[in-house]
């Protein structure tokens, strides 16, 4: 199970409260440098930006590719440890409106994980480091660290073992 905070609301639906939930003005600073980290081509520059104006923990030579999409209202619960790869066009949530509630939760992503395009990543959940998501993944519970995950619904393709395994003797 994801590990999020429940926050319930009365009347409309959670996102019609969303500047109760977060401020106006961080919405907007948020999403201006995340549209400027989107498509700059520099790797430092990105990190600089998640690091400084963002508050994200990004471990060094983390990669984020062309158009990663970090959450735009709470980046600060997104935490990248060094040396990961972060595929294109990835969206990485660290909250989700429901009708009568929000939800809101830390996205942690280990050292040497490496992300594959288009992938979705949900609030709450905890990648493992050396984990390896295919393309095309929601990830929607916790990837075992050295694990290879892919699908959705995301699926379990090999433990850390068998992916040990599997690169010790490629021909099998």
């Amino acid at each position: 199970m994801r590990k999020t905070d429940r926050h319930p609301v009365a009347g409309a639906n959670s996102l019609w409260h969303v500047y109760q939930t977060v401020p106006f003005l961080k919405v907007i600073k948020n999403f201006i440098i995340i549209q400027i980290a989107r498509y700059t081509p520099f790797l430092s520059v990105k990190n600089w930006l998640y690091r400084t104006f963002l508050k994200m923990n990004v471990g060094k030579q983390t990669s984020f590719a062309l158009m990663v999409m970090p959450d735009i209202m709470f980046p600060e619960k997104i935490t990248v440890g060094e040396n990961s790869i972060i595929g294109y066009n990835t969206t990485i949530l660290a909250h989700e409106y429901l009708i009568h509630e929000y939800r809101t939760g830390d996205v942690t992503i280990g050292d040497e994980v490496m992300i594959g395009a288009n992938t979705t990543i949900l609030p709450g959940v905890t990648i493992g480091s050396g984990a390896v998501v295919s393309a095309g993944t929601l990830v929607h519970k916790d990837v075992p660290a050295g694990a290879f995950v892919g699908g959705n619904p995301m699926k379990l393709i090999y433990t850390h073992e068998e992916m040990k395994k599997r690169m010790e003797n490629p021909a099998d």
